[in-house]
């Protein structure tokens, strides 16, 4: 269930959170595979729920493995669904460190990209993930300037 810090949906600093799910990773080298550093690149498909709503995202990701299962990474998100009930489309960049542990990443909408009763949406989150994790939880602190509200 999503949790609001906030009564209108268009409140500056209203905060909703929610788990998602990811599927179809497909993880590539860029140039040698068997050096560090090295590079890396994939795509991968994720299911949002809670105050996010995306039944099937398209993400890509470029990664700096600096170490074996160590390094930064960087990705574009396009989401297309809900967000508290808001429909939409955005996409948000992320920025993210991982190890052997699991991932941390943290996420802003790209300005000017989101679309429908979402246009003018601004916002960032976060999400910390283990591995072997089925699903990872997200915070996401947003605001909605110049947006239908329902």
């Amino acid at each position: 269930m999503p949790t609001s810090t906030a009564d209108s949906p268009r409140a500056a600093g209203t905060t909703t959170t929610g788990r998602f799910t990811f599927a179809d990773w497909e993880e590539q080298p860029v140039g040698p595979a068997d050096s560090t550093p090295r590079l890396a690149r994939s795509t991968v498909t994720n299911a949002f729920a809670g105050g996010i709503e995306a039944e099937a995202t398209t993400c890509s990701y470029t990664f700096t493995y600096t170490g074996e299962s160590v390094g930064v990474f960087t990705g574009l998100e396009l989401l297309s669904g809900t967000v508290d009930g808001i429909e939409g489309a955005f996409v948000l960049e992320q920025r993210g460190t991982f190890d052997a542990t699991g991932t941390q990443c943290t996420f802003e909408v790209v300005p000017g990209s989101a679309t429908g009763e979402l246009a003018g949406l601004s916002g960032s989150g976060s999400f910390t993930s283990r591995h072997g994790e089925a699903s990872v939880a997200y915070t996401f602190t947003y605001a909605l300037d110049g947006a239908a509200v329902r």
